[in-house]
């Protein structure tokens, strides 16, 4: 982690945050959505950056409460790696900002600081005129790759 103490949560686009993650190889992408989340609506697919998502849940299903263990366990996933830039995803960027404030803080607590960011459209974007997700703005509206798990 960087030594500095400038960072703090900002906002990218989901474009803005693949091209993050092409362009820096000690870019780490935290997916802190549930479970469910993944395994019934997809999920980020890194593999042609040769990369994977860390997956930590903000909040665990059905009743959404939030896990009071998150920033030590995204801490634990990292196992180690000297991560310049963490770019937080969930459904629409709410949890995502919530869960990157968290481990800025958290990471704080040793010393340690790392740019956090959050992407603010998240994995699936706002609601269309249906009720729908997925078709106005987000990870998969904009074409970025993702598989079904």
């Amino acid at each position: 982690m960087n030594s500095g103490f400038g960072a703090r949560v900002g906002d990218v686009n989901p474009d803005d945050a693949w091209r993050i993650l092409e362009d820096d190889p000690n870019a780490l992408l935290v997916d802190v959505r549930t479970r469910a989340e993944w395994g019934f609506v997809g999920m980020p697919d890194l593999r042609s950056l040769g990369s994977t998502s860390v997956m930590v849940e903000w909040a665990r299903f059905p009743d959404m409460a939030v896990n009071p263990h998150f920033a030590s366990a995204a801490k634990k996933q990292l196992d180690g790696r000297n991560a310049s830039t963490l770019l937080f995803l969930c459904r629409s960027g709410v949890r995502s900002k919530l869960a990157a404030e968290a481990v800025m803080r958290y990471f704080r607590q040793f010393g340690d600081e790392v740019e956090c960011l959050n992407i603010a459209e998240g994995f699936e974007g706002d609601m269309d005129e249906n009720g729908h997700r997925g078709n106005v703005n987000g990870w998969k509206a904009r074409g970025l790759a993702w598989r079904q798990t």
